[in-house]
Order: C-alpha cells, then structure tokens, then sequence
C-alpha cells in the first residue's frame, strides 16, 4: 500500500473524500440531465459498475428542475457541475445535491461566490474547486501576454489559491481541488504542486484525454504516477466513451495499485488474431460491463480460439473459449457445458451467478 498524502477530510452524502478514506471513484453522465428518466438510467448503471459518486450537468433551469427527483432516486451521492451560471449553483444545492463543482475561471464575481458558499454551508454541500486548462488560458483577461509565459500547471495552482481566499473569507472549508490539463507531464505537475500547497482532498482527473484507447494510456501513465506517490483523494477517467467505461478503468488502476481490494471479476482476454470467429473485442466489452454487477473477486477468461483457450482456462475461475461452432464454457478448469455464439454472454454469466446457489 502507498503512502498517501493527509488530507482533510470532505464529507460528500454518505461518502468521504479525503482524511484517509478509501479513494473514491465518480463519473459523469452523458445525457441531458432534464431528459430525467434517460439520466436516472444512466446513474444507476454507473452504481452498478462500481460508481460512488455521479456527476450531472446543469447548464439550465430545466435541469436543476428535475434534480431534487434524480436525488431521491438515486442510489449514489449526487454532484451538481456549474460553470456560467452562478444561480444553477444555488438552485442545485436546494435539489439536495451532496457537491457542486465551481469553475474559479467561469464564476468570478466574489459576491456571487460568498452567496455559494453560505448557500452550501446552510445545506451541508462540499464545493469542488475545479480549473480547467481551457478555462484559464481563455480568460486570462488583460494579462493574457503575461499568462501565455507563465507555465500552465502555476497559472492554475495561482488561480485556485486566489479563489480559495474568498473560501477562507468565508470560514468554509468543505472544499475539494481538481486542476485538469490535456497532457500527462502537466497533469502531473500541477496535482504534485496543489498536494504541495495545499491540504485539502484532491481529485484527479483529465480535462481531455481522448477516445477509449488512447484516453486509457494517459490516464494510467498519470493518475496511476500520483496515486503511486500518496497523491489523490477521489478520481473520475475521462474518456469519449460510454461514461461505464471511466468506472471500470477507474477502479482498475486502483486495483493495480492495491489502493482497493478487488470486489468484483477481473476479465482476462487474448490480443485476438485471424484464428478468432467472433468479435472478440465486443464480446469482451459487454462482458466486462455485465461481470461488474457481480461482487466477487473472480478471474474470468474470455478467449478467441481454441489453441490457448483450455490453458487460460485452467488458471481462471470460469472462461468461455471459442470453437469452430460453439463456444465452450469452463468452470475451475473443468468443461461445463457448449453454447452458441449468439448466447454465449448469457450461458456464462448464468454459470458464473449459479457459483452461490
């Protein structure tokens, strides 16, 4: 186990962040929030993978409309995400939500921030503190010459330490950091320099990585390189994907790290080649989404062929091998039966449930 950072620690629903508590895992849905039923859908999916905490968009009173029933309705701490609009802030933390997220470089008037503040501290509400690279350099005001020398990662630690004093004004201290960039080498710059300044909890997190693949590699290199060095309460990996897949990578660099026991299976699949009869790599993906709902700490191995399929299988908990026309199912090791590929995923996850009846 690494040696984490002490921070404060930030009390957000049921959840804490910060203070030693486990890191915590949070994403964010991807469908309009005031579209309530397609968004309490995707929250509970996002519990169901592994999410302890979810964040909505609220860029219109539509959506802060509907939130007080997303709140009650869901089975997780609930965070509201406000960038222009300081009233979406008030009217968020009315609904119930456990945590906003404020942007030091979109709501700057101090009044309306100390307004925020007393706001969440009548409710119980932490308040993240959260820049963003894009929001920084674009408004940069009348400094911007000045700004576009001065490197990134102090640009954004200065910008926060500013905002943190109307906070401190305010005696509130229920406050979590987050400083995005786009670029690993800054990422990790800035989260080393903030747990340098600072005591308060931090989440990490990108402002753009990029696409499933290539978003995975700058995650892992950079949250995986701080929580390694003790840095970082609480993580969302940011990927243009269906936001289950931020949960899941999310909880796998924590597993790797031994940061967070596994409680749920580990999938294990081959690199896929000309000898695979199915795709193999969406078969994996569904897989993996449909295996987290089950909390066990299992090794299942999905395999394209049957030339390392029965070896893999041996070693794996449970596994389903692809034949020529079936696929093959084993459990510790041992056949347990042939389904065909159209019902494969069913057949396993049958087997894998009937391992508690």
């Amino acid at each position: 186990m690494f040696l984490r950072e002490n921070t404060r620690a930030v009390s957000v629903g049921a959840v804490t962040i910060g203070g030693g508590a486990p890191i915590s895992v949070q994403s964010m849905t991807n469908v309009f929030t005031h579209q309530k039923e397609a968004c309490l859908e995707q929250i509970k999916r996002l519990a169901a993978a592994g999410a302890d905490l979810v964040r909505l968009a609220v860029p219109g009173p539509e959506d802060t409309a509907v939130l007080k029933e997303l709140v009650a309705q869901s089975p997780v701490p609930l965070i509201g995400d406000v960038h222009f609009h300081f009233d979406r802030a008030l009217e968020a933390v009315a609904a119930g939500v456990a945590k906003i997220r404020l942007n030091p470089g979109n709501i700057t008037e101090r009044a309306k921030v100390e307004q925020v503040i007393r706001s969440c501290a009548d409710h119980g509400v932490a308040i993240r503190v959260g820049v963003n690279s894009g929001s920084i350099r674009a408004r940069s005001g009348s400094s911007k010459k000045k700004d576009s020398q001065e490197p990134l990662p102090k640009l954004m630690v200065d910008k926060i330490s500013a905002y943190l004093d109307i906070f401190s004004a305010c005696d509130f201290d229920q406050v979590i950091l987050s400083a995005k960039c786009s670029q690993v080498r800054q990422t990790v710059q800035v989260y080393r320099a903030l747990a340098e300044r600072f005591d308060f909890p931090l989440h990490l997190g990108f402002t753009a990585a990029g696409v499933l693949e290539t978003g995975l590699v700058k995650n892992s290199l950079a949250l995986g390189k701080l929580l390694a060095e003790g840095i970082g309460d609480t993580l969302r990996v940011s990927l243009t994907a269906d936001p289950v897949e931020e949960v899941l990578a999310a909880k796998e660099i924590l597993y790797n790290l031994g940061l967070r026991e596994r409680n749920e299976p580990e999938v294990i699949s081959c690199p896929s080649c000309g000898r695979c009869r199915v795709d193999l790599i969406k078969v994996v993906r569904q897989a993996r989404i449909r295996l987290a709902r089950i909390k066990a700490p299992l090794r299942v191995a999905i395999m394209g062929c049957e030339v390392n399929g029965p070896g893999e299988a041996a070693e794996a908990d449970y596994a389903l091998c692809m034949g020529p026309k079936k696929a093959l199912l084993y459990r510790n090791g041992q056949p347990a039966g042939t389904t065909p590929f159209e019902t494969m995923l069913d057949e396993l996850i049958k087997l894998v449930n009937e391992r508690s009846e």
